[in-house]
């Protein structure tokens, strides 16, 4: 079991700054919603289902939030509009609660068998590569020893990009040739990677989308090659999704799910726009944990997911 992830001051002053603009779009529509209202009624919860679905919290996840809302406000016969900021806070949290084990390892290996692999997959322009980046120099920084494997061998500024970073954070990364076989160069990232008592294998794949059935093939062979040096790898799957894309991150992460089994997410460029409501609806839609948020250019901008954090975050200083 990993330990519960605090945050320190300085990062949750991040999230705040990278919050922003979710917040300030989302209390604004909210604000309007319940203009002129006093008491929570079928109108101001209709108006309610509007500011969370054009926040992309996503559809089921807000009739779900309404619903229950809808129960407590009948439960508890009168409750005014200026009661609702609490009242969604703490709905949205409990259901981030609740489909989400409350463990995230941030970036310890605390009681994870090492090296500890992780296959990285999700579609081009997303983030991938740079997030692999951050978290390379989040787990050295953590004093581990760290390993990157550059997979996606279809695009040669993936493999250069790869490189790039491992040089700027002070990690090796294990390449081919363009257009090498993928499931080769996890092999070589793996022997490679054990040979060397490292604590922390990263795998990059092909962010390619466009035919399921053959990023299917392409990521059993990877895992099947993998296998043969570390037999349980890999130990987590994570899918990067680019939060600002809203709607679209939910399609790509149905997409991926179906070519693979994912174990973890992570969710970037939260910080340049108004849709980090995805977030919430990911969580709820997909019961997949999401690892990592994505609020900023910085290294220490790719941060571990806390829930509480992050429902404390979007609703702090809040008006409405």
């Amino acid at each position: 079991m990993g330990f519960f992830y605090f945050f320190s001051k300085e990062k949750k002053k991040n999230l705040d700054k990278g919050l922003e603009k979710t917040k300030e779009g989302f209390f604004s529509k909210l604000a309007k919603a319940i203009a002129g209202k006093s008491k929570v009624d079928d109108d101001v919860l209709d108006n309610l289902e509007e500011v969370l679905v054009t926040s992309d919290v996503g559809v089921d996840t807000t009739l779900k939030i309404i619903e229950r809302i809808e129960e407590r406000v009948s439960r508890d016969k009168y409750t005014t509009t200026s009661e609702l900021k609490g009242i969604l806070r703490d709905e949205i949290s409990s259901l981030l609660t609740e489909n989400n084990t409350d463990d995230n390892n941030g970036f310890s290996l605390e009681g994870l068998k090492t090296p500890h692999i992780i296959m990285v997959v999700g579609v081009n322009g997303v983030g991938k590569t740079t997030t692999i980046g951050k978290m390379a120099y989040q787990y050295k920084k953590a004093g581990y020893k760290v390993y990157l494997g550059a997979a996606d061998t279809f695009r040669a500024a993936a493999v250069e990009q790869l490189v790039i970073w491992g040089e700027r954070v002070g990690v090796p990364v294990v390449k081919q040739k363009m257009g090498a076989d993928p499931a080769s160069v996890a092999f070589d990232t793996l022997s490679s990677a054990v040979a060397n008592n490292a604590d922390v294998v990263i795998i990059d794949t092909a962010g390619r989308l466009h035919n399921k059935v053959n990023l299917m093939n392409e990521l059993t062979k990877i895992k099947n090659v993998m296998k043969k040096i570390v037999p349980d790898a890999p130990h987590d799957v994570m899918l990067v999704l680019d939060g600002s894309t809203g709607q679209n991150a939910f399609e790509q992460a149905k997409q991926f799910s179906k070519a693979t089994e994912i174990t973890s997410m992570a969710i970037t460029k939260l910080d340049g726009t108004a849709k980090g409501g995805v977030v919430i609806g990911i969580s709820d839609q997909f019961k997949i944990p999401v690892r990592y948020i994505g609020i900023g250019e910085g290294m220490e901008d790719l941060q571990p997911f806390n829930r509480r954090e992050f429902v404390d975050s979007l609703f702090k200083d809040a008006e409405c």
